[in-house]
């Protein structure tokens, strides 16, 4: 996986240099759940920092779309609050508008001193407001989330400002597996049937959705088995 992230690196690079010192380049990144998309979000902006020619300052920031997940507080208004509960991660359950209203700010404003963005604290399963800080110097943000380049309503708003939209592919039964064993590790599910539930009935069906609602262009990148990774 490491040489498809340092493909991916020069090519936003160069894309970097075609731009303006103002400006910023937006890269989102997408997957069906248990694809890798965050770690590889996540190893992207690690490669960008290291290969920038800055000492004093980090050129590039990762933001997670879960931050704009809906409040427990808001899903219990919901006309069927248990539906909201059980399908939580369903691209409903998330403040598309909001979500959209940021990324449009992360792209034209790139003076203000700090743009604050939500994280997601999962052992209060709520967003945590603030918590993640945009400076000027960060001229590469890395949008990652299941939603953040599909073609459809407000997340359509958001991918369009993306300069970059890569879609992490991967084998839907190795997701399975990994999501099966990622809710019983993290306590979504109280036993591995529930966790089985969990991705048949909600996250595979998301991923479907969201492979069916993709924003044209976008770069597929293919994961590779990998023990770094895990």
């Amino acid at each position: 996986m490491q040489d498809q992230v340092d493909q991916l690196v020069k090519e936003l690079y160069s894309k970097l240099e075609t731009l303006e010192p103002t400006k910023r380049l937006l890269v989102g990144v997408s997957g069906i759940p248990g694809s890798g998309k965050s770690s590889l979000a996540v190893r992207l902006v690690t490669a960008l920092n290291a290969s920038s020619s800055s000492s004093w300052s980090e050129i590039a920031i990762y933001v997670g779309m879960d931050g704009w997940h809906y409040p427990r507080s808001v899903l219990s208004t919901f006309p069927n609050p248990q539906e909201a509960f059980d399908r939580r991660g369903s691209e409903w359950t998330f403040d598309s508008k909001r979500f959209a209203d940021f990324v449009v700010t992360v792209k034209n404003d790139t003076t203000s001193p700090k743009l604050t963005a939500p994280s997601f604290d999962h052992a209060q399963k709520d967003p945590l407001e603030d918590d993640v800080a945009v400076l000027p110097s960060h001229r590469v943000v890395v949008f990652e989330g299941l939603y953040c380049n599909c073609d459809v309503g407000e997340w359509e708003r958001a991918a369009r400002q993306f300069d970059a939209r890569l879609v992490f592919e991967i084998e839907k039964e190795e997701a399975k597996k990994r999501l099966v064993a990622r809710h019983v590790k993290t306590g979504v599910a109280r036993d591995e049937d529930e966790a089985v539930w969990r991705a048949d009935n909600n996250d595979l069906p998301n991923g479907d959705w969201l492979m069916s609602h993709l924003l044209k262009p976008y770069t597929l990148v293919r994961s590779i088995d990998d023990p770094s990774w895990r």
